[in-house]
């Protein structure tokens, strides 16, 4: 039986087969080589090793199976991970589908209403017609048989038509005065010729007075003199604004307000007018609200105007720069107001250009948008109790301290005195900050070309704004379209309404 050959021995005898002398002469010598001695010695000779040589029965019996084990459980693992991704996006098709589908669906259902209630008034002149005719004709039958006599249809026509239209007066006169004899209609006009006297209805002191309920000793004060109570008292001036001052007010008196005054988003988003409503902090009850879609709404009618009010001081002041940039000789105050508007926009070098391009508008939707996610709709901690919308962070100002703050860090989000005062920030921010120069370089080419400031044109540069970057632009996209806040990109302010203070 023929004795198994070592590896090294295979090795040994092809450096004799290929007369291989280096290797011949260290065996003479009797000096023992290793395996890798020998395989170097052979490629150096250019002498190729058969892969017969390699095999091993550890390698063989043992290393190959676990090695095919391994790569299949990983072919079967990437196969796996393939097949859940393409169930994913026909899962997401189907809903994309679904979606489009809906849409569409709800689109024909209107249009077809749209066709039918068009066909509907369509008719209603011919039906009209058809029934004036037939009483027109009744009538001459009917006077034909009492006097047995013809009758002209052109008279019967005018008795019919003078018959309806002492109809319609007397219709009218009943209306008039059934509506006039209603207490509460009566007194809608007097909101706007006598004001005072409105807000001392015992509904609006009810309202004041809830958040002072609270200590006990308001109620023995009450007992002895009622002038100690604090009312709302309304004096009228020459601005056109509306500003609620620091008052705790509760979000039923808030919505009251809104209703009293008839201040409606459906009608912000079709005239694109807002009132100039101006709250100083959020209630603090907003979060009671159990209506998703009402607390949204009260959130955006107290930010809104203070928005647009921005907007429009920022539009007037670029209109006067651009005004002076053109005259060639300035006054002693226009220079000085120049210098104002450069440090206030942290322009450098008195470079007056740069200035056009950082005093700009904030586009409203943006700017909604960004405070709806940054104070969660006006519920979070630091809206209610430092009056910061946007989140900002400061390390030297007054602040408050997040909860979730890493200890090796201590910044705060800063906070303002009122609402007003935040949005500005927030504004002042985005036009000089270097982190938002693509936004502002973005803005301008769309000032070059004439174009409309839109918001979802611009939030994809805003991605610096938050650490989730790219992220938190899909989530300002999301919040604009589902709340179609781009509906008051346009809107400005009430100029008729005149300016009312309360005061307590």
């Amino acid at each position: 039986m023929k004795k198994k050959l070592s590896y090294r021995d295979k090795l040994i005898e092809l450096a004799y087969i290929y007369d291989v002398k280096e290797i011949k002469d260290y065996e003479k010598s009797r000096k023992n080589l290793t395996s890798g001695q020998l395989e170097l010695i052979l490629k150096k000779n250019k002498i190729t090793i058969p892969k017969d040589f390699k095999s091993n029965f550890l390698r063989d019996n043992f290393i190959k199976p676990v090695g095919k084990i391994k790569t299949s459980l990983v072919e079967f693992k990437e196969n796996k991970i393939k097949d859940k991704n393409r169930a994913l996006r026909k899962i997401e098709n189907f809903k994309l589908d679904t979606n489009r589908k809906i849409s569409r669906a709800f689109k024909d259902l209107w249009t077809q209403l749209g066709k039918i209630g068009l066909n509907f008034l369509n008719i209603i002149p011919k039906l009209g017609t058809v029934i004036f005719e037939f009483f027109a004709n009744l009538f001459t039958d009917l006077f034909h048989g009492i006097y047995k006599q013809q009758i002209e249809p052109q008279k019967a026509k005018r008795v019919m038509i003078a018959i309806a239209s002492v109809a319609v007066v007397a219709t009218i006169s009943f209306s008039g005065i059934n509506y006039f004899s209603d207490g509460e209609t009566v007194k809608k006009p007097e909101i706007k010729k006598e004001i005072k006297k409105e807000v001392k209805k015992p509904e609006i002191k009810k309202e004041v007075k809830k958040p002072e309920i609270k200590k006990p000793k308001v109620k023995k004060e009450t007992n002895k003199s009622k002038e100690k109570k604090p009312k709302l008292e309304v004096k009228r001036k020459s601005v056109d604004e509306v500003i609620l001052p620091n008052l705790n007010l509760k979000t039923e008196t808030v919505l009251n307000l809104f209703k009293d005054v008839e201040y409606d988003l459906g009608k912000v988003r079709s005239q694109k007018l807002v009132k100039p409503i101006y709250f100083t902090q959020f209630p603090r009850d907003l979060d009671a609200l159990q209506s998703t879609k009402l607390k949204k709404e009260t959130f955006i009618k107290i930010v809104l105007p203070l928005i647009v009010a921005e907007n429009e001081r920022i539009l007037a002041d670029r209109e006067k720069l651009l005004t002076l940039s053109d005259k060639k000789f300035t006054t002693d105050l226009e220079k000085q107001w120049i210098r104002q508007k450069l440090l206030e926009y942290k322009v450098k070098k008195g470079d007056l250009k740069e200035l056009v391009v950082r005093m700009d508008i904030i586009p409203t939707s943006i700017a909604l948008a960004q405070a709806a996610k940054e104070s969660g709709w006006g519920t979070s901690r630091f809206a209610l109790e430092g009056n910061a919308i946007f989140g900002q962070w400061t390390w030297s100002g007054q602040g408050i301290a997040p909860l979730d703050r890493e200890s090796n860090k201590n910044h705060k989000i800063l906070k303002f005195p009122i609402l007003r005062a935040s949005v500005k920030a927030y504004q002042n921010n985005l036009n000089t900050h270097k982190s938002y120069n693509k936004f502002r370089q973005k803005r301008l080419a769309l000032r070059d070309k004439k174009k409309r400031i839109k918001g979802l044109e611009l939030t994809e540069t805003l991605n610096n704004y938050a650490q989730t970057g790219t992220e938190y632009t899909k989530i300002l996209n999301q919040i604009i379209k589902q709340n179609r806040l781009m509906d008051f990109e346009s809107v400005r302010l009430v100029n008729s309404v005149k300016k009312i203070e309360l005061s307590s």
